[in-house]
């Protein structure tokens, strides 16, 4: 399991995303999404965050308040509506005076083989995973069209290149983000909108022990070139790159956050 003498030091902000106005999907609980608010806070930015479940919005408004000192908006967004998708970019918009930076997070996992899996368990995972991040990809890029500029990052994982049992639906959906992200790049570069994604291996966070056994936990550490999970802050980080101005000639790009040897 995870050495805790193996994680490194946070890192502190420097700067990067001083006086942008950034867009998180997927923003509450503790999460990459989370981690993404907090950290482009830390460079700079001011943030509005939305995610599906309220009650926790409300208190990632306390936590990312009591830490950073800024208590951002939030809209309450499920990604499977194209209307609610729409009324958060206008939100978004109104409390920020404007939008330079989505971080599309949303996202659904589930574990089933594929000769037991259902047509339901299937789409629910793809509507949320891919036709989600596709609706939030299409309401920013319209936005930032008329603008002429903005950046998008999105959250892939490795499973789009690699097999796992049991990961079927949430691999293909992850898949088809990778290849929306690269096409996105290809015709936002038009208007001056970048958009590339992140593809982590393994996050480790309190959710995700909720509903992954030990066992497996322990063998995905395992494959890892470092023996353990990554902190969710080290996504956000690379997130935090891909949406600075340190990134301005990428897009169309998918990096692979992890350490995870092929």
């Amino acid at each position: 399991m995870t050495d805790l003498k193996n994680i490194p030091d946070y890192v502190p902000g420097h700067g990067l995303l001083k006086g942008k106005r950034v867009v998180i999907t997927a923003a509450a609980g503790t999460g990459i999404g989370f981690a993404a608010a907090k950290k482009c806070i830390e460079e700079g930015a001011r943030v509005f965050i939305s995610d599906i479940h309220e009650g926790r919005l409300q208190k990632a408004q306390d936590t990312l308040e009591a830490e950073t000192g800024q208590r951002p908006d939030y809209s309450i967004c499920n990604v499977t509506d194209q209307a609610d998708v729409d009324a958060l970019i206008e939100a978004a918009f109104k409390s920020l005076g404007g939008i330079d930076v989505v971080i599309n997070n949303a996202g659904l996992g589930g574990t089933a083989n594929l000769v037991d899996m259902t047509d339901e368990q299937w789409m629910v995972v793809m509507d949320v995973t891919l036709n989600g991040c596709f609706r939030i990809n299409r309401a920013a890029m319209l936005y930032m069209k008329t603008q002429g500029h903005g950046v998008i990052v999105n959250n892939a994982s490795v499973l789009g290149w690699r097999a796992q049992k049991g990961q079927a639906h949430y691999a293909a959906a992850k898949a088809g983000v990778m290849a929306l992200t690269r096409c996105a790049g290809v015709e936002g570069a038009e208007f001056g909108i970048r958009v590339n994604a992140v593809a982590p291996s393994l996050a480790l966070h309190p959710f995700l022990h909720k509903v992954t056994s030990k066992e497996l936990l322990a063998e995905l550490e395992a494959k890892e070139a470092y023996g353990r999970g990554s902190e969710v802050w080290e996504q956000a980080n690379v997130m935090v790159f891909l949406a600075s101005d340190y990134s301005s000639y990428m897009t169309g790009e998918v990096i692979s956050t992890s350490s995870q040897r092929a």
